[in-house]
């Protein structure tokens, strides 16, 4: 069974989790209806994609 030779001393471990971060996503204009939404997705208010209209919005 694997154990550890010595104590991981604690600025490793701090060291370690300090690289777990919260990045807010990145949005984009939608060139359609120029609200945010995020990349390479559907845009949730007017539901074009690719310049085409995939989901038609209820109105």
């Amino acid at each position: 069974m694997a154990v550890p030779k010595r104590k991981t001393s604690k600025a490793r471990q701090r060291s370690r989790s300090a690289n777990w971060k919260v990045v807010a996503p990145v949005l984009t204009p939608c060139p359609q209806c120029h609200k945010p939404r995020m990349s390479h997705r559907l845009c949730p208010a007017c539901g074009y994609y690719d310049g085409r209209e995939v989901v038609e919005k209820k109105t």
